[in-house]
Parts: C-alpha cells; structure tokens; sequence
C-alpha cells in the first residue's frame, strides 16, 4: 500500500502569472491520521481560493492550495513544515520570479509564519502572510515575519484559538514587519462563519495589494 502524499493543486490564470498565493488549512495538535478533502479545515478555505481566483485571476494571480499528508502538528515533528516547504520550493519552481504570499487558516497559519521565517531556505520569495485564526506558541516570535506583510484576522469569539494571542503578535511586528494590519471580527468563530465575507475580502485585499498586483 502506497505511502500518503501530500496534495497540491493550481488554478493558474490564462494570460502571465505576475503573482502566487498558497492556502493553508487548518489541523489538529496530535494526529496521524491522513488528511481527506471533504475534512472541514480543507473544505473552508474553498470560498478563499474561488474569491482569490475571481478577482486576482485577471490580474495574472495563481492560485495554490496545499493539502498535508497528516492532520496533526505532532510537536516536535511539526508534521505540516515539510509539506509546506516542499509545496514553496514547487511553486517557485512553476514561477520562479513572482511574489508569493501565503494564507493560513488555524494550524495553517502557524505553518505560514513559520516558514515565512526560512529566508534563504524556503521563505524566499514569501513577501506577505495572511493568517486566520491562527494557533500561536511561544515558537512563533514577531521576528519571523521581519520585513513581511502581514494580515492577521481573528474572531472574537473563538474558543479553539486564542485572539489574544494573535492580537498580541500584532503589537509585537510594529517597526519588524514591513507592515501589519490586525483585524477582530466581533463575533465570529473559530469556523469563520458568521461573517465570511469580511474574510474574504479583507483576504484578498491583502493578496492582491500585497502582491502588487493593485495599489493598496
């Protein structure tokens, strides 16, 4: 029986790519079990990467999403890092002159700001990082994402992962990244449900003025 693999797909634009973003999804703490496309932490990120294609498609913005091999972090293994890292290097590979900019959701956001943080390994090229909700540790100090720009959205009703923790990191990246916008929702989850327009547009706001595909 074949080992599981990772999944990593494109929906490129029909003219120049100018621009990439990679969407990551959401996990567990411990888990080795492989991930499925229809598990909730993949299937939420769908509205993000169909609002990312509509309106960043024209604009020559290629849009990637990553699926894990396995749902869970797994402490020190930090069993999603390898997947991400190899997804980057694919990435730059298809396109290797473009902005990349990252969007994580949950576990994905601490993927993000990690590996963001690998300049000269795997976070060349990486100039901006969007995270959702993201589940933070002490592993994820401000200076990972120095020189970045940075979005972070988080409801202020989600019980799964701490907003003030990601309110906290915001106040820690002025003067280290190139920029910072922190974003509350009043209300939502850790679902992103209650509101998802506001996240996507703020999302792809972010992407594309990021990216410089729009002034912003």
């Amino acid at each position: 029986m074949a080992e599981p693999a990772y999944v990593l797909t494109e929906d490129r634009p029909r003219g120049d790519v100018r621009a990439a973003v990679l969407l990551l999804h959401g996990g567990r703490s411990e888990s080795r079990e492989p991930v499925r496309r229809r598990q909730p932490s993949v299937v939420r990120l769908a509205p993000f990467a169909f609002a990312l294609r509509r309106a960043g498609g024209p604009l020559g913005l290629t849009v990637w999403r990553l699926r894990y091999t396995i749902r869970g972090w797994n402490g020190a293994e930090e069993s999603p890092l390898a997947d991400v890292r190899s997804a980057l290097a694919a990435v730059r590979s298809r396109d290797p002159d473009v902005p990349v900019a990252l969007v994580g959701y949950s576990m994905g956001g601490r993927a993000a700001i990690r590996v963001a943080g690998e300049d000269g390994r795997a976070g060349a090229g990486v100039v901006a990082v969007a995270a959702l909700a993201p589940w933070l540790t002490p592993s994820e100090p401000p200076e990972l994402l120095a020189g970045k720009h940075v979005l972070l959205m988080h409801g202020s009703a989600d019980t799964t992962t701490d907003p003030r923790a990601t309110a906290a990191l915001a106040a820690g990246l002025d003067g280290v990244a190139a920029s910072c916008r922190y974003i509350p929702v009043a209300g939502d989850g850790h679902a992103l449900l209650r509101h998802p327009s506001v996240w996507h547009r703020e999302v792809t706001s972010f992407v594309l003025a990021r990216t410089g595909l729009t002034a912003g």
